[in-house]
């Protein structure tokens, strides 16, 4: 069985920049968002020279990026935003763990997004990473999805406050509806761990065990995956006391005060249902003893029954030849008549004692 598992990172010097990612047939594109309360103007397939005539410093700037196989592409953004190498590299390779980074001006922040595989009980993973710096936010994706859609849309149609907030209200935006896919997953599991349990309850079949054990990897798969984004959304509240990094406004730190609080509560439900698991394993193991204690004791009946026959049988067997019982006219149907009368007697016994 097949343990789901964070790959070991590739080591690599930073300037060598290399995209470690599945998705390299996927090409790389660039949309930007500017907006305020008042106005929006989006912008699609351009170049990262364009980008001087488009981004406005007194409004938000999203510019979000599809497909990391394009390193070269990536590297001009990077000069583009001065952003250091060590931080394309984090974003490049996919199999780094999630991390928040602070720089004088910016925020890096590097996160897995989780979401069930189709027709499959496996995890379908992949790494979305974000530099935050004075009013431009950028996301980084190894592949067009939909996990931001309803944002754009809000963005959009004004919906909410989005449009009212900066750059670090969007990032904040933007990591709930990722974690909103961790409680997808967590609850796809849950209806998975459930249907074991019920099975548990039908079937001692061993394939039984072979799942539960695949969904216990799953929750310690999803596990290992929020422990770094807890501890990363802790490590925000001693930004908010730096007085050099004045990337995020002061009112914004509440909001990733809750998504920490929503990465406690879905580590607690982890914990739950994998108690859950150990209880169907248990009850797998506890339903598996007391089959076998059900056939051992049927076929310790039927010895124990057989035991005064096969004495009788052993008795008359003997070859003696001055045995009164063999020259009866009768004694055949007597004897038979006997050992009946003994697994009547040895079965009704055994019904009162409850035995069986």
């Amino acid at each position: 069985m097949r343990k789901i598992k964070y790959k070991k990172g590739r080591k690599m010097q930073p300037y060598n920049l290399e995209y470690t990612g599945i998705h390299k047939s996927k090409e790389s594109e660039m949309q930007l968002f500017v907006y305020d309360d008042l106005n929006l103007t989006e912008y699609d397939d351009f170049k990262v020279s364009d980008l001087d005539k488009y981004i406005e410093e007194q409004k938000t700037n999203w510019i979000n990026i599809h497909g990391l196989n394009n390193v070269e592409w990536l590297k001009s953004i990077g000069d583009y935003f001065e952003i250091d190498n060590f931080m394309l590299a984090d974003i490049l390779n996919t199999t780094r763990r999630t991390k928040l980074e602070e720089s004088h001006d910016f925020l890096f922040f590097n996160i897995k997004s989780l979401l069930p595989a189709e027709h499959s009980d496996n995890i379908s993973v992949e790494q979305i990473s974000f530099l935050l710096k004075d009013g431009i936010l950028i996301s980084f994706q190894e592949k067009r999805s939909d996990f931001f859609t309803h944002i754009r849309e809000r963005i959009r149609t004004h919906s909410g406050i989005v449009r009212t907030k900066k750059a670090d209200y969007l990032l904040y935006i933007l990591l709930d509806a990722i974690m909103e896919n961790f409680y997808i997953t967590l609850e796809n599991e849950e209806d998975k761990i459930e249907e074991l349990i019920n099975l548990t309850k039908e079937s001692v079949d061993p394939i039984i065990l072979e799942k539960i054990e695949k969904h216990r990897d799953n929750l310690n798969f999803l596990k290992r995956s929020i422990i770094p984004l807890r501890d990363s959304l802790y490590d925000i509240k001693s930004i908010k006391d730096d007085n050099i990094f004045n990337v995020m406004e002061a009112d914004s730190f509440s909001f990733f005060a809750r998504l920490h609080q929503k990465s406690l509560e879905l580590l607690e439900q982890i914990e739950s249902d994998m108690g859950s698991l150990e209880s169907a394993s248990n009850f797998f193991f506890s339903a598996q003893t007391h089959k076998m204690n059900e056939i051992m004791k049927t076929l310790t009946i039927v010895s124990a029954i057989f035991i005064p026959l096969t004495f009788i049988v052993g008795v008359y067997g003997m070859n003696f030849e001055y045995m009164p019982e063999l020259k009866r006219h009768y004694g055949y149907h007597t004897v038979i008549g006997a050992m009946f009368l003994i697994v009547v007697g040895m079965i009704v016994y055994f019904k009162k004692r409850r035995w069986f």
